[in-house]
């Protein structure tokens, strides 16, 4: 079983403090041993356990306070880091936090020389103003909480998923070809279609229109987002509560002409 070191576990303070208390003991001794070959048996004793106890008592105690000191402020470091990256209504990353990972994944797909694919899905709550004109910002950011849940209920782990915009979430799929890509996109819109949104007990039908690209290649971020963005434009001109996918379009870095919408 592999030890735990990391800044935020209790491994990493019980192995500092254990290692550091032994090497003030040891310490102890070798400049009391010089001392030894001096004293009576009885001195030698009281000697020796003097450099045990004491290295053992005040830099043990004073070790275990710095290091569970230190381990609070890397706690409080990733918990402020979580935050920082975090949409605060709707507990996915916000959009600073969503560009930066996936730009991340791109740029380590242009220096490796094996070919890595991936998707990129826009997902726009289609007619949110009005809810919010009907129902009230409370109504929204309710509808907009439940919009999240849906798309994280649909992904895998490795996939990443931020708020974008107002009512626009970006999905990232590493490693899907267009077909799965698509399917993805089609299990989020169905799921968002058919649930039940009933705030004050009227029905209030939700639906999504999605735009989406996928890559096979280097490529980069704002590529794949202008990609997808023309494909959200045609979902909803084409009417909405539907997936438009190019699965050609971001194939490089340079965004070619839309050529193929996919519903």
């Amino acid at each position: 079983m592999k030890l735990d070191l990391s800044p935020t576990s209790w491994g990493r303070v019980i192995a500092v403090t254990a290692a550091g208390t032994a090497f003030f003991i040891a310490v102890a001794f070798f400049v009391d041993s010089f001392n030894f070959p001096y004293l009576s048996p009885e001195a030698v004793w009281r000697a020796q356990m003097t450099d045990l106890m004491l290295p053992l008592v005040l830099g043990g105690s004073f070790l275990f306070f710095l290091m569970w000191k230190i381990r609070q402020l890397a706690i409080a470091q990733r918990d402020l880091s979580v935050i920082a990256a975090t949409d605060s209504l709707t507990a996915v990353l916000n959009r600073g936090a969503f560009s930066m990972l996936v730009e991340a994944y791109l740029e380590q797909t242009r220096k490796q020389e094996d070919t890595r694919s991936g998707a990129l899905l826009i997902i726009d709550a289609d007619h949110f103003k009005s809810i919010n004109d009907r129902l009230g910002h409370d109504c929204g950011d309710q509808a907009l909480k439940l919009i999240a849940q849906a798309i994280k209920g649909q992904l895998r782990g490795s996939d990443i998923v931020g708020r974008i915009g107002g009512e626009e979430f970006g999905v990232f799929l590493p490693g899907v070809d267009p077909s799965q890509s698509w399917l993805v996109a089609e299990s989020i819109r169905r799921r968002i279609r058919e649930m039940d949104f009933s705030p004050g007990g009227r029905a209030c039908p939700l639906s999504v229109s999605i735009g989406g690209t996928s890559f096979s290649g280097p490529t980069t971020y704002e590529a794949i987002f202008s990609a997808a963005d023309r494909r959200l434009y045609a979902a909803k001109s084409n009417g909405r509560d539907q997936v438009s996918f190019d699965p050609t379009e971001a194939a490089s870095q340079v965004p070619q002409p839309s050529v193929a919408t996919v519903h």
